[in-house]
């Protein structure tokens, strides 16, 4: 039987592999500390769930509206004029299978083939394989550790040919928890405006901040910039709802038009009674949010203090998402045991050989010289996680 060729230049998702390896070890009896699921540990909230329930009791079970029920619709309209600034209309939301889906929507609606689409490294591992099924080109502009991992204007600048069309942001960003300031963000406006480009931003952790940190929306810098930005976000990381798949996009109605039409062939409407649970989530209590988010920064704080700890590892300090992204290059070259280390496909293969600690390799996510770590996971995890790691780092040999 024949494949597409375009199906078949689509790589895996390295970190649902990984985290699936780690589930197959525990299955088989191994004590496996997983730190490569990008999933809250925290079950959805219980007003949330009741919402789900009453609405398989009152028989909301049928096909709703592609772009997801208006009532929904207009919750999220309400939430991004009272969380961003921003002004919209229901029928400029399309409310999709996950943020996954909607961002698949986003690049399907603004893509043609031969198209190109920067994307900052790191970056989250699947942005690549969505710009790639809509036939452009994904082009990686590198960005710096000591500038906190965020794209500069300069660096944008450079980056931009002819054929670019699209500037995927993702703030705070996925794998390295950083977060742009309004000021950095309206430099980046400046270049973007000035080379007619639509923007996708990625905002799915939005909620997920630290230290004080103050989010900021690009599309909320100006009418100018709303006007070509497609605003992704969804109840995943927020709500502790990562298997319910609702994600949402807010665009110009002309986008949010092409991508209902394009939704509607392709899955028809999210899931109904996801979809009132969702509702529920975005009109309820905000409290078991702020209390996953502090625990999260309790987390965050002890597993950058482990890491400073452990010699030949260190990180930057992320203000918001989930995430360490720990450089382990200085560990390249040595040995555990039988396993050498060249790369962090190597450094991960033989952590989860030798200690039974699964991490994503930096390769993933552009950067090889990392692993990423999450610290969606008990503290006790994490302790356990941290002791094994600093025991096979310090046990490498030359």
């Amino acid at each position: 039987m024949q494949l597409s060729q375009l199906a078949q230049s689509i790589s895996a998702s390295m970190t649902l592999a990984i985290d699936a390896k780690a589930k197959r070890m525990r299955a088989e009896g191994v004590d496996v500390v997983g730190f490569g699921a990008g999933e809250p540990d925290f079950p959805t909230p219980q007003h949330i769930i009741e919402a789900a329930k009453r609405a398989m009791d009152e028989g909301q079970t049928r096909y709703t509206p592609a772009a997801g029920t208006l009532a929904l619709r207009q919750a999220i309209c309400e939430k991004l004029q009272r969380d961003n600034g921003l002004a919209y209309e229901p029928a400029q939301i399309v409310v999709s299978n996950g943020a996954k889906h909607a961002l698949f929507n986003a690049c399907q609606a603004l893509l043609n083939a031969g198209d190109e689409a920067i994307i900052p490294a790191p970056y989250w591992v699947t942005y690549p394989e969505l710009v790639k099924m809509a036939g452009a080109v994904p082009v990686f502009v590198d960005t710096k550790p000591e500038e906190d991992f965020l794209l500069t204007p300069q660096a944008l600048e450079a980056a931009i040919t002819d054929k670019t069309r699209v500037v995927i942001l993702n703030s705070p960003s996925n794998p390295c928890g950083s977060m742009y300031s309004r000021a950095q963000l309206e430099a980046l406006a400046a270049v973007i405006e000035k080379h007619d480009l639509a923007v996708i931003s990625d905002e799915i952790y939005e909620k997920l901040v630290y230290d004080g940190a103050q989010f900021f929306s690009i599309a909320s810098l100006s009418p100018a910039m709303q006007a070509r930005t497609v605003v992704v976000n969804g109840m995943s990381k927020a709500y502790a709802m990562t298997g319910w798949r609702i994600g949402y996009t807010a665009a110009p109605k002309d986008v949010s038009a092409v991508m209902s039409n394009y939704q509607s062939h392709c899955t028809s409407n999210p899931n109904s009674i996801a979809q009132a649970a969702s509702l529920a989530a975005l009109q309820g209590p905000a409290g078991p949010m702020q209390d996953m988010v502090e625990a999260f920064g309790v987390r965050r704080d002890y597993m950058i203090s482990r890491v400073a700890d452990i010699p030949n590892l260190s990180c930057t300090h992320p203000h918001g998402a989930f995430y360490l992204f720990v450089d382990i290059s200085a560990c390249f070259g040595k040995a555990s045991g039988d396993m050498r280390i060249a790369n962090s496909m190597d450094f991960c293969a033989a952590l989860l050989e030798k200690r039974q600690v699964a991490a994503v390799p930096g390769v993933a996510f552009g950067a090889d010289n990392f692993m990423r770590l999450s610290y969606a996971t008990s503290i006790q995890t994490i302790e356990k996680g941290m002791d094994r790691i600093a025991a096979f780092v310090c046990g490498l040999s030359d």
